[in-house]
């Protein structure tokens, strides 16, 4: 009877004895595992990304050329300092769907090394974009710039040239390929212009070729408002400002020119 009482004792005790393990072990599971989830959820609340609403009609409209550069050199600024806006793009697109009223026609390089958006902390519904290798006009582009500014409300045209363009390299070299050949017809008279430049004129000058792409943003401002009576009308008016820049590859700085 001893024997058997004793038996009993010994298994009570292993029971209770593993019970408190198992419960001290579940314990000790578990408030890391909820430690872990507190802290990743606080991480998660400074990592959620920036939720900017596009642009309203009401808002496109109590906006100036003025203010649209201002916004864009600030952009310029925060994009240099690697200080670039969170933004939830996937909400953004939602919030767009319904209309957009850009600030700005930006008309750009093919180059794929102008981020546009970025290189002025732009969002979805910001900026209208056009891109041709050697950022010039032709009727195409022309209609676009039209139907953002006059159709749309942008308050901003600019022409936005870069350094080491291959473009305005190959016009100066004359090159003949395809139509490559009649594209970089349109970017000649900019070279022709530039035949005042004061040292070597070949596409091996890198100075050189920053002074012909210069010439080209200025010569491209002049035929968007030759050629465009609607987009003179409405710069002449104030409407609109009709502007040129210069991207610096090296620092990612655009120079207003």
């Amino acid at each position: 009877m001893n024997k058997i009482l004793c038996t009993i004792g010994l298994m009570m005790f292993f029971v209770v004895s593993c019970e408190k393990k198992q419960t001290k072990e579940t314990k000790e599971t578990k408030e890391p595992e909820e430690l872990h989830e507190n802290v990743m959820i606080e991480t998660a609340s400074k990592l959620v990304p920036l939720k900017e609403k596009v642009l309203t009609a009401e808002q496109q409209k109590a906006l100036t050329p003025d203010l649209v550069i201002q916004s864009l050199k600030e952009g310029n600024k925060r994009y240099m300092n690697n200080d670039l806006t969170l933004r939830d793009h996937s909400a953004l697109v939602r919030d767009a769907v319904e209309g957009q009223y850009p600030k700005a026609v930006i008309l750009s390089c093919l180059d794929s090394r102008i981020p546009v958006e970025d290189v002025f902390d732009k969002g979805i519904g910001d900026l209208f974009v056009g891109r041709v290798a050697g950022n010039f006009v032709n009727e195409d582009l022309l209609g676009s710039m039209e139907f953002g500014c006059k159709v749309s409300g942008a308050k901003l045209i600019l022409v936005l040239g870069h350094e080491s363009c291959g473009a305005i390299k190959s016009a100066i070299d004359n090159v003949e390929l395809g139509n490559i050949t009649a594209m970089l017809a349109k970017i000649k008279p900019a070279v022709a212009k530039s035949q005042d430049f004061k040292g070597d004129k070949t596409s091996k000058n890198d100075e050189f070729v920053d002074y012909v792409a210069k010439t080209n943003v200025i010569e491209t401002i002049a035929n968007i408002k030759a050629k465009s009576p609607i987009l003179k009308e409405m710069a002449d008016k104030g409407e609109i400002k009709i502007i040129g820049a210069y991207y610096d590859l090296h620092s990612g700085e655009v120079i207003f020119l």
